[in-house]
């Protein structure tokens, strides 16, 4: 095996990759004889929908498998070296130095109990490229480079006191720290809103074009990957069913599942079919909140959500728009009881739920029902499926046992699942079917309102394109009211009704959402439409 040498217009080249896990003592294929090269400065994206095989490419080329999975067949090479073959030592020297990793999820990538600084210096000290006296200086330039405002600050802060947006150019940033000829980023921005989700991948970009690093950009946004790849790789169950040049795939696609990608890609459509306006269910009457941050003589106030008024009207869909950081998830805790409102008015069918003791607000509670982010904390991983949707109902003591089992059988039916389903835990389920449990668990006390929060932006398009539908298809049938919160415009255009867009805990603007999508009249509104992915295929070279 040849030693890796100083950076050279070596190519990453994957042949025949065949990667096997197991479990319950069998072996199960995740990976069925994958062949694709990367070359110096090239951004390739591998895209596919969940259970694809993604991640477990990503986590090949990195050395990064679990002891349960198993290279049974191929090649990966860098140059002349076999990076399969690699053992944990010599990966040592690899990683960092020769191929970066940028994970995808900010919120757990991180050492919680390190500061940034110090997470940012480790790969250059693992890789001696700064001496002691330089440390910092090299740190802070690496932080700067990757388009952190601020590098001496948040140097010094942990992961916890920065944003989304923030942790991930700070992955960024130790991804490119020793200089790696290649860089794995693995759903880099799958969890940001569309202006953070820009300004990351214009650094990855911008880093990539300046110092010649391929790139390989495994994602399920097919318009993140029109905006950005050079080449894309089509992946299904395992395999690449399609590959070739950006616009060849994106324009011209040979495979039928391709086909079916692209056509799940949410687009803007600003001439949805509006329902007909209703009397108001939910009016939010000049909400605040104001939380107390830092303790001592440091403790300040943050105003989290200032003035918000709207309403949500019989029937119809409100969307709450905004960046992270917004006020969004604070201003829908308020809005189902989770959190006290420090001024204003929630009214509910015309009743004003603030001051309302726990025993008065008991039955609007069930006419208010929350669809959590993210499907994979959402669900108690001790319970079986028909637990965890006939929670509620024994929660209020509706109906007996077999009337509730019953019950947990019309509700999986409801949202397309099958009824084998519920005797099994949530971890044998994929994402898009745990997210239809959540749903089914906040239908199963018949709700008048259901408050989406960010409910589809962990899925791939297919799966997404699903659940929209599958929430068109119960809100006609059950004439539900949804307060849908997200940062995606092209969701939001497919679904909603009106549209309020927030911004530092305001609203700036609100009306129908085709008039708001198409005719912004606040500057803000407008920059959030241009940071649209896939507007534009239009890459600088």
């Amino acid at each position: 095996m040849n030693a890796l040498s100083a950076p050279s217009p070596a190519t990453l080249a994957v042949t025949d990759l065949r990667v096997s896990y197991r479990a319950a003592g069998r072996r199960a294929d995740a990976l069925g004889g994958v062949s694709f090269e990367v070359r110096p400065g090239e951004i390739v994206a591998v895209v596919g929908e969940s259970g694809s095989g993604k991640s477990t490419l990503a986590h090949a080329l990195i050395g990064l498998l679990p002891d349960s999975a198993q290279i049974a067949h191929g090649r990966v090479e860098l140059g002349d070296t076999r990076l399969d073959r690699l053992s944990e030592r010599q990966w040592t020297r690899v990683r960092g130095a020769e191929i970066g990793f940028i994970p995808q999820d900010p919120g757990v990538a991180l050492n919680p109990v390190q500061r940034v600084g110090r997470q940012v210096a480790e790969s250059l000290r693992i890789h001696r490229l700064s001496a002691p006296d330089t440390e910092r200086a090299a740190v802070l330039a690496n932080l700067e480079r990757a388009g952190v405002p601020d590098p001496g600050r948040v140097a010094d802060c942990y992961p916890h006191e920065l944003s989304g947006g923030y942790r991930q150019r700070v992955l960024t940033a130790i991804a490119f720290a020793a200089g790696p000829r290649f860089i794995i980023a693995d759903e880099p921005t799958s969890a940001l809103d569309v202006v953070v989700q820009r300004r990351v991948l214009d650094q990855i970009e911008r880093l990539a074009r300046s110092s010649g690093t391929g790139v390989v950009m495994i994602t399920h946004d097919l318009a993140v990957a029109a905006d950005r790849a050079d080449r894309i790789v089509v992946m299904r169950g395992g395999r690449i069913v399609e590959q070739g040049p950006a616009e060849q795939v994106l324009d011209a696609p040979r495979h039928e599942y391709t086909g079916l990608l692209l056509a799940s890609i949410p687009r803007l459509a600003a001439d949805r079919e509006q329902s007909p306006s209703a009397r108001p269910l939910l009016t939010a009457r000049r909400l605040s909140k104001v939380f107390t941050v830092g303790g001592g003589r440091g403790a300040g106030a943050l105003r989290a959500v200032d003035d918000v008024s709207f309403s949500v009207e019989r029937g119809r869909t409100l969307a709450l728009l905004g960046e992270s950081g917004s006020g969004k998830s604070t201003t829908a805790r308020m809005v189902t009881g989770l959190t006290e409102p420090t001024s204003g008015t929630v009214l509910f069918d015309g009743v004003a739920l603030d001051g309302l003791g726990p025993r008065a607000r008991r039955p609007f509670r069930r006419r208010i029902q929350l669809v959590a982010q993210n499907p994979y904390t959402a669900l108690d991983p001790l319970m079986t499926i028909r637990q965890i949707i006939a929670e509620p109902l024994k929660a209020f003591r509706e109906g007996t046992r077999r009337s509730r089992t019953a019950r947990v059988k019309e509700l999986l039916d409801q949202v397309a699942l099958p009824c084998t389903v519920a005797d099994r835990k949530p971890r044998e389920l994929s994402g898009g079917q745990r997210q239809r449990v959540a749903i089914a668990r906040a239908l199963a006390l018949r709700p008048d309102l259901v408050v989406f929060d960010e409910p589809v932006s962990a899925l791939d398009v297919v799966i997404q394109a699903q659940i929209l539908r599958l929430m068109a298809e119960l809100q006609k049938e059950f004439a539900l009211s949804y307060l849908f919160i997200s940062h995606d415009l092209a969701v939001i255009s497919q679904v909603s009704d009106t549209v309020a867009v927030m911004r530092q805990g305001a609203i700036v603007e609100q009306g129908p959402t085709a008039e708001v999508l198409t005719r912004p009249r606040d500057p803000y509104t407008a920059s959030l439409l241009d940071a649209v992915p896939g507007k534009s295929r239009s890459r600088s070279r």
